[in-house]
């Protein structure tokens, strides 16, 4: 299958989408955050919200409308999802109570994974009546409650909280901590709840893992016996796996971006490897800069992305010129502007600009966008 790229209104693209029968497994999408303002361009980077440069795209819808308009498009894009899919969604503060119901309603309660503090900046000095801002959301739900695609990205500790977790050295310089061979709950009839050298595990406490297996952790020097005959168990900081991921997350954006929601790589690179496998079919159908797209492909993903900005075509364009991709406009929707392509590519891309949208059979709406490389 190509990547695709939908030229136009996602309410649309999402529509011929689900024609095809295709299934996306990750949903990655940065909707507007209803601030009320226009976002422009000024030459080939994208522009302080002012009064100079030319139109990017509109964030003026607020309120009911703003709502009405997200949950139409989340019930779209649930339509979409693979069954194992995960959807997030980046929004910024000011909305993402009401954006965390509408995703309840759609999804479900229980199917609420995380709300993700992203730190996006340095703190802010200027006065102001309220604390400073540094940070936005990213809401992650899964499509249902336990078929999700899960590889959760360790980190790697910090010096210092090595020092902090790992305090003691052992007599070949390893450094090291000690843990309970114990845990809560007892059993009653399982060897975890049996004694071990004569020793049973404190009231209301079991094994960790049966005797046996006690037996080869003590040969193998692996348990520390306090003056108090008190066994726990050795483990080393130069083979721990690393910090599981945790849900505040530091990733600031470009400090020069190319499309006013240019995001963080590495943040979207975080969350395509834990939510995806290789070659998973990656949705984004508020391309914006095309950095998700980018991430995804980079990773052997493919991807759907969608946007109507004509300044995100022109972005994803020049980014993308070296990707195989179906690109797609949708009838009246301006083509791009100022993009020089040779002309076989010019060929190509005429060939893909057909209008999809009406008179299609679901098999031939599949051929079309979703044509076998």
């Amino acid at each position: 299958m190509k990547n695709i790229f939908y030229a136009g209104n996602n309410f649309d693209g999402l529509s011929v989408l689900k024609r095809t029968g295709l299934e996306v497994n990750l949903v990655y999408i940065d909707p507007p955050f209803a601030t009320g303002q226009d976002f422009l361009m000024n030459g080939h980077r994208a522009n302080s919200i002012s009064s100079s440069g030319t139109l990017a795209y509109t964030d003026t819808a607020t309120g009911e409308d703003y709502l009405e308009t997200l949950h139409s498009q989340l019930d779209l894009i649930k339509q979409v999802m693979a069954p194992n899919a995960s959807i997030y969604v980046h929004i910024g503060v000011n909305v993402e109570h009401h954006v965390r119901l509408l995703m309840d309603s759609v999804f479900g309660k229980r199917h609420f994974r995380n709300s993700i503090t992203r730190v996006k900046c340095n703190p802010k000095n200027f006065p102001r009546l309220s604390y400073g801002n540094v940070k936005d959301t990213i809401l992650f739900y899964s499509h249902s409650s336990n078929d999700m695609t899960w590889n959760p990205q360790r980190q790697p500790y910090t010096e210092l909280e090595l020092l902090k977790l790992y305090p003691r050295v052992d007599s070949e310089g390893r450094r090291y901590t000690t843990t309970p061979l114990h845990a809560p709950g007892t059993t009653k009839n399982g060897a975890t709840g049996s004694a071990w050298r004569g020793m049973y595990p404190p009231e209301g406490r079991h094994w960790r893992v049966p005797p046996a297996r006690l037996d080869e952790l003590d040969g193998l020097g692996l348990i520390a016996w306090s003056k108090t005959g008190n066994p726990r168990l050795i483990k080393y900081a130069d083979e721990a796996e690393g910090k599981l991921p945790q849900d505040i997350w530091y990733y600031k954006d470009p400090a020069n971006p190319m499309y006013p929601t240019q995001k963080n790589a590495e943040m979207l690179r975080r969350i395509i490897l834990t939510s995806s496998h290789p070659d998973d079919v990656i949705l984004d159908c508020f391309a914006g800069s095309g950095e998700a797209l980018i991430q995804a492909h980079s990773l052997g993903r493919r991807f759907v992305g969608m946007d109507s900005s004509e300044w995100s075509h022109q972005v994803i364009q020049e980014r993308m010129s070296h990707v195989d991709k179906e690109w797609i406009i949708a009838d009246g929707v301006p083509g791009l502007r100022d993009i020089r392509t040779s002309r076989k590519q010019a060929q190509s891309t005429g060939n893909a600009r057909r209008d999809i949208s009406q008179g299609f059979t679901p098999s031939q709406a599949r051929q079309t966008l979703f044509a076998e490389v």
